[in-house]
């Protein structure tokens, strides 16, 4: 591994690790941009941009937009975008989730997207996410916390108790994941514990989005340090690596980045990518609402949507079908569907080709078998409402959608460069028809 990649990984490790919700990592995101001159806006403020200038607008803090306003035309050039999502499949702490059960305190949890659940049993879990309380002067306020350390488990059933777990045991969602904080005889106030633990006195938490998480951080792993593994890699690692990215993009090109939340509960959200904050943004930065005009900008453009593909499992091969199976350190992954679930077509995947070949990174191309069900992402959803030219693409990995994850050590750096050329490089990005 070249010292390149290795500081590389180590940055995107601190990342994944600063990051266990939405909202985390909307904020890491935000210093990374911030520390490279980006300017904050305000979505209630008059905009005034100016050329090569470096700016980003969060929404609801777990969705992000970051842009480069390039010197060149909008309506010749287009806008060159990269798309990702900042939510991962976990357990949300209920409402009111208290539950006192033979001498222990737990707590209720709802399933956040298509969470593997068993691989959350026999975990160290800590608690993050968004508080909002009443403070002494009945103001209302809102912070990020974040226990950073473990405080809950959800064990498993001993195998002595349950002998056919071996062949197929299955996860109620309702009675079988609740994860134990403490010893306790008593319905302990969990929105008083939180008070207690990160809030000023006299201050009254009114609500909150809280999720458990896994403690153990990124690590490279294998004998050769050829892999990384960590929690959420879907899809923090495309923001990463879209964040990046963007932060090489020189002023010529008008440049995007968008790394929405809920893409894991179907995108239909305020902040989703299936709702109207990257419409709003391009409405402002074209700096003009007429529809001819914002029609030569989409027809110009390019979006790509960058989500973690499926690498081929060798213990299950037989998963993927044969003529595309792809390997991790085996270069970024074009993902295909006819269904549209995937929005690739052969111009966007041709003109990501491209790009892969002007600095000699390796592509792979990802297609579920044909009586097998896929995902989705946001790039269908995006290509839909915008009407752009859209590809999807992702680095494989293993372990989809469990709380720890799997991916190749050079695959990540690779990506990044292949979007720096796609932000940077000269020309229109049309494809000539002859």
């Amino acid at each position: 591994m070249t010292a390149e990649t290795s500081q590389y990984n180590r940055a995107l490790a601190t990342f994944l690790d600063a990051s266990p919700t939405p909202f985390h990592a909307v904020s890491s995101i935000s210093a990374m941009l911030a520390k490279a001159g980006f300017s904050e806006l305000n979505e209630a403020d008059d905009w005034s941009l100016t050329p090569g200038g470096k700016y980003f607008v969060t929404r609801n803090g777990s969705s992000i937009i970051a842009f480069v306003v390039g010197t060149e035309s909008l309506t010749d050039s287009g806008l060159r975008m990269v798309g990702a999502h900042t939510d991962s499949p976990c357990l949300m702490v209920k409402p009111k989730p208290e539950i006192a059960k033979n001498g222990y305190f737990q707590l209720g949890v709802e399933v956040y997207g298509g969470a593997l659940l068993n691989p959350w049993f026999d975990r160290d879990l800590s608690i993050a996410g968004r508080l909002v309380y009443r403070d002494s002067k009945q103001q209302l306020k809102q912070q990020l916390v974040d226990f950073k350390r473990p405080v809950a488990m959800i064990p498993s059933l001993a195998i002595h108790l349950d002998r056919e777990a071996n062949k197929g045991r299955t996860v109620n969602a309702q009675k079988d994941i609740p994860p134990i904080l403490m010893l306790s005889d008593k319905v302990d106030d969990f929105r008083a514990m939180l008070a207690a633990e990160f809030l000023p006195a006299d201050a009254e938490v009114l609500d909150y989005e809280l999720c458990f998480y896994d403690t153990q951080g990124a690590a490279l792993i294998g004998i050769n340090n050829e892999f990384l593994a960590s929690a959420r890699l879907d899809n923090l690692l495309s923001c990463f690596v879209a964040t990046e990215a963007l932060l090489q993009a020189d002023s010529s090109n008008t440049c995007l980045m968008v790394c929405n939340d809920h893409e894991e509960v179907g995108s239909v959200s305020a902040v989703g990518a299936d709702g109207p904050f990257l419409e709003a943004v391009i409405a402002r930065l074209n700096g003009c609402t007429e529809s001819q005009q914002r029609n030569r900008v989409i027809d110009q453009s390019l979006m790509i949507s960058c989500d973690n593909a499926h690498a081929a499992h060798p213990n299950y091969a037989d998963k993927h079908d044969g003529g595309h199976m792809p390997v991790l350190n085996g270069g970024p992954v074009i993902k295909v569907n006819v269904k549209q679930r995937y929005a690739t077509n052969s111009v966007t995947a041709s003109q990501f080709r491209q790009f892969c070949a002007d600095v000699d990174v390796p592509v792979q191309t990802f297609v579920s078998r044909s009586d097998l069900g896929c995902g989705s992402t946001i790039g269908p959803i995006t290509a839909a409402r915008l009407g752009v030219p859209t590809l999807d693409v992702g680095i494989p990995q293993l372990a989809m959608h469990s709380c720890r994850e799997l991916t190749g050590s050079q695959d990540p750096l690779r990506l990044t460069s292949v979007l720096t050329q796609f932000f940077n490089s000269s020309g229109n990005l049309g494809v000539e028809t002859v």
